[in-house]
């Protein structure tokens, strides 16, 4: 997602309601948070990226504000909340979307125990310690948290172990925490596929190519909307009977049999 984010997506209105939404600099996280802001949610993008962060805030316009937070940093996250409260009073929603991006790593007989500890300290440890200091804020209004986990929480490539069981975890955090947390605070994930989340000047520069869309048995990769609007359907109270679930967003390839010919 560019800076210039379109503002028309989605529907309905959530009354003034606040969303926390961490890695909200740039792609699926920057996509979400300008959908909610299309739905009427003010959005608090978090991230660690502070220039890009408050330059992106700015561009969402009034109903955007950013916070500086490394996710795996309890103190950071402590305060992130607290001035999220502070400037708005409450919290609605909280969308748990900052990751390690990358999901390989190198042989795992190469594979260092700090490498391993940071991408579970930023993709599982982050949304935990994101719903401890939320939770009291959003079961008093009655909120909802989506994690943003991955369809690799089911299948893999190589080289892929530390980053397969971060978003394994999340998905059992999910679950875990929609059984503790309800029936006040709802939970859900949502696993996306292959998503291009590049900046549109990227994917026009280096557009993906007719196979890569093809393979899927929705007809494209997806895109970043295709996440926020499952993402806000899921924060909204169009949702409320849903809470310890995984949708995946994948465009049917995890249902797809694929063999070598």
């Amino acid at each position: 997602m560019s800076e210039q984010v379109a503002l028309d997506w989605g529907g309905g209105r959530s009354g003034g309601k606040v969303a926390l939404v961490t890695g909200g600099a740039r792609g699926i996280g920057l996509g979400i948070s300008a959908w909610l802001i299309a739905e009427g949610w003010q959005v608090v993008l978090a991230d660690v990226e502070r220039e890009r962060g408050s330059r992106v805030a700015k561009a969402l316009g009034d109903n955007a504000w950013f916070v500086a937070m490394d996710v795996s940093q309890e103190e950071q996250v402590a305060t992130g909340v607290a001035e999220v409260l502070g400037q708005f009073g409450r919290l609605d929603g909280l969308v748990c979307n900052a990751a390690v991006a990358d999901p390989y790593n190198p042989q795992l007989e190469s594979l260092s125990l700090a490498r391993w500890n940071r991408t579970l300290a930023i993709n599982l440890s982050g949304p935990m310690l994101l719903a401890k200091h939320c939770v009291p804020y959003l079961r008093a209004h009655r909120g909802a948290i989506v994690n943003l986990t991955s369809t690799r929480a089911h299948q893999s490539e190589a080289n892929s172990e530390a980053y397969a069981a971060s978003k394994g975890g999340l998905l059992a955090l999910t679950h875990s925490l929609a059984i503790s947390l309800g029936p006040e605070v709802r939970v859900n994930a949502v696993s996306p596929g292959w998503i291009d989340s590049r900046d549109p000047v990227e994917q026009r520069a280096d557009p993906l190519a007719q196979h890569d869309h093809a393979q899927h048995p929705a007809g494209r990769v997806g895109k970043v909307e295709d996440v926020a609007a499952m993402v806000a359907w899921l924060l909204s109270g169009r949702s409320g009977f849903v809470t310890g679930q995984e949708f995946v967003v994948d465009g049917g390839m995890s249902r797809k049999m694929i063999y070598a010919e």
